[in-house]
């Protein structure tokens, strides 16, 4: 339920809860769901109900028990903030993660219209990165509910970015994240989508990191966008990543 990620932007991850429902075209090949089944399959106790949103409560406490500093990817394999995840549990996870000051904690939510409801009852610990997802440009109004957040630090993945996304407001955003869908039934993303979003980034300052071109194969199409990989992070930014340390540009 906590473990190493191979996710190009962050560290760890922490799943205190697992499970979904589909809520937008993003959805569609939710790599954790075909994940979670494969779990089940293989008796993984944490994953008994497949894809059903489930609770664990006994892994809370593991960030506080990492000692070494690292950046953990919050729920991985859920949404923090869907319908069946009770109040009082989302204000467990943000008390272990004000706990847990030495680490930084990346949480990304498709439901931000909770987020935004439950905002004023949240306590913002300054080592918590909120973002949302975005796949088209019909869902830009996630972003605006994430700007009335008191988060720290406030991102945005458009990933699988499954369309263009022109005329980005990124006033109050620190990071970006572009990523092709990735698996066996990956639909295919178009270059100029992602120079696109790059550029606005550019204009804004506002650090951009591109993930992946994705498909069937993400390692053979890698994460090259015109001729360099992009691996700025936010100014905040305390520690290195293992994987950035040597490409990685900030700004």
């Amino acid at each position: 339920m906590a473990q190493a990620s191979k996710i190009e932007w962050t560290e760890s991850t922490w799943n205190p809860v697992t499970g979904c429902t589909k809520i937008s075209p993003g959805c569609k090949n939710c790599y954790a769901e075909r994940l979670a089944k494969r779990l089940k399959a293989m008796g993984q106790p944490n994953y008994r109900n497949g894809f059903r949103v489930t609770l664990h409560p006994h892994v809370l406490d593991i960030p506080l028990h990492w000692k070494k500093p690292r950046m953990i990817f919050v729920n991985s394999m859920s949404d923090l903030f869907h319908k069946k995840v009770p109040t009082d549990f989302i204000f467990k996870v943000f008390e272990v993660m004000s706990k847990a000051e030495h680490h930084r904690f990346q949480v990304l939510t498709k439901r931000s219209e909770r987020l935004r409801e439950l905002d004023n009852r949240l306590t913002w610990p300054e080592n918590t990165w909120m973002g949302v997802t975005i796949e088209t440009a019909d869902y830009l109004s996630r972003l605006d509910d994430l700007r009335q957040t008191h988060a720290a630090i406030k991102f945005v993945s458009f990933e699988p970015l499954l369309g263009p996304v022109p005329d980005i407001d990124l006033d109050g955003i620190d990071w970006v994240i572009v990523g092709g869908e990735s698996g066996p039934r990956a639909r295919p993303m178009q270059p100029d989508w992602a120079t696109d979003i790059r550029d606005q980034c550019l204009d804004a300052g506002v650090p951009f990191f591109f993930k992946q071109w994705g498909g069937i194969n993400k390692k053979k199409t890698g994460r090259i966008l015109d001729n360099r990989i992009w691996n700025n992070m936010p100014k905040e930014r305390l520690f290195d990543l293992r994987r950035t340390t040597t490409i990685g540009q900030y700004m």
